[in-house]
């Protein structure tokens, strides 16, 4: 690489890097704001924004909800797509790849097509709209992406470990439970917060498939039509502190994981 290449891409690197992280500075200093409009000049900060906030019963309720969902979504999609991995992934059999294509379908489908879809469906079973329906359709859009994550995973095991479990007399269900599963384990961390925070930034199905309680993607686009606020900064700005908090431990219990194994 020639010395004017090097520089030309170090240049492209750190555009993006202010383009990416620039906008997330001003939303963050917007939320210390002192006035109801947002804009520069900022003549005063204050916290009192992220004090309405934390004593927001409203906002409280719906980031319970959210999480509430989040969570639940994450363990169904941690399971099922599990187990959609370990039945793709070793095994080799007619039909194997069109499966796999219908199984990782939902998660390139267009949002607002998906949406509209799941409603349909969801009002087919008679489902009404509200947290199981909300659930219902972010585990399906969320299952492919566990599966991929823990089919990579998988296909790096060594067949050792299954076959020296076998030979000391363990089954297939307790060579799973036994060997392959603590060998998933970074895997499952890595999708499963994934899968949390894909779930509890969704807004389009939240919208489609909610009902009267919204979630907090919902509140923030219903306080968005009456105008900006920096209260609207405030809540992005915890939101955003939180999901680097757990990235970042999601991240060092990975590397953790994958030093131990």
């Amino acid at each position: 690489m020639t010395p004017n290449t090097r520089i030309l891409m170090s240049v492209i690197y750190w555009a993006f890097i202010v383009y990416l992280f620039v906008p997330l500075a001003l939303m963050v200093t917007m939320g210390f704001k002192d006035s109801k409009f947002i804009g520069f000049p900022i003549r005063s900060w204050t916290l009192d924004w992220y004090a309405a906030v934390i004593q927001d019963t409203q906002v409280l309720s719906v980031f319970g909800y959210s999480m509430t969902i989040a969570i639940a979504t994450t363990i169904l999609s941690l399971i099922i797509g599990t187990w959609v991995a370990v039945f793709l992934g070793p095994n080799q059999f007619r039909g194997k790849a069109i499966i796999f294509a219908l199984a990782c379908l939902p998660a390139v489908i267009p949002g607002i097509i998906s949406a509209i879809a799941l409603r349909i469906f969801a009002r087919l079973i008679d489902i009404e709209p509200g947290m199981f329906a909300i659930i219902l359709g972010h585990t399906v859009h969320n299952v492919p992406f566990v599966a991929l994550v823990v089919m990579a995973r998988l296909s790096t095991q060594p067949k050792s470990h299954i076959e020296a479990a076998r030979d000391l007399g363990a089954d297939s269900i307790v060579a799973f439970f036994r060997v392959t599963l603590p060998y998933l384990k970074p895997a499952l961390i890595g999708a499963g917060i994934f899968c949390m925070l894909l779930s509890f930034d969704d807004f389009v199905r939240a919208f489609f498939l909610g009902g009267y309680q919204p979630t907090l993607p919902v509140l923030i686009f219903a306080k968005l039509r009456s105008g900006m606020s920096p209260e609207i900064n405030a809540i992005s700005t915890i939101v955003l502190i939180m999901t680097a908090i757990l990235g970042l431990w999601a991240e060092r219990s990975m590397r953790r994981l994958n030093k131990g194994s």
